[in-house]
């Protein structure tokens, strides 16, 4: 069975942006990290690697193997995934999370999305 992490990207980035248009913060910083997760596991296993799958070890190889190593993916997204996971971690434990937080949350989690469905579509196609 071929687990797809990039329809679980897909569905936790809609229910993002779904709960950042409702007004709760909390789930839409929550969801939008864990899709920009999905799709950190998805790149990996396509361009090769098999990821454990643990928070810091996926944000690492990520950043490590495609973006340092191969550069498929521009040294911006890097940073992402641990800037998401921090405010992630703060909507769960700590704090609410605003709406301008959330807004940046969103669109972070958008971009390190739509780069790897790009990326991922581009060299099947070719």
């Amino acid at each position: 069975m071929k687990e797809s992490f990039i329809s679980r990207a897909k569905e936790n980035l809609a229910v993002a942006e779904a709960t950042f248009a409702a007004g709760q913060y909390n789930a839409c910083a929550n969801r939008a990290y864990y899709a920009a997760f999905h799709a950190a596991i998805e790149a990996l296993k396509h361009y090769g690697f098999v990821p454990v799958i643990d928070h810091k070890r996926v944000q690492a190889d990520f950043s490590q193997y495609l973006v340092h190593r191969r550069k498929i993916f521009p040294s911006a997204l890097k940073s992402y995934l641990s800037e998401l996971m921090l405010v992630r971690s703060d909507a769960d434990y700590k704090r609410e999370v605003s709406r301008k937080d959330a807004s940046v949350q969103l669109k972070k989690a958008q971009e390190f999305v739509s780069a790897i469905l790009k990326a991922i579509e581009h060299d099947t196609h070719h």
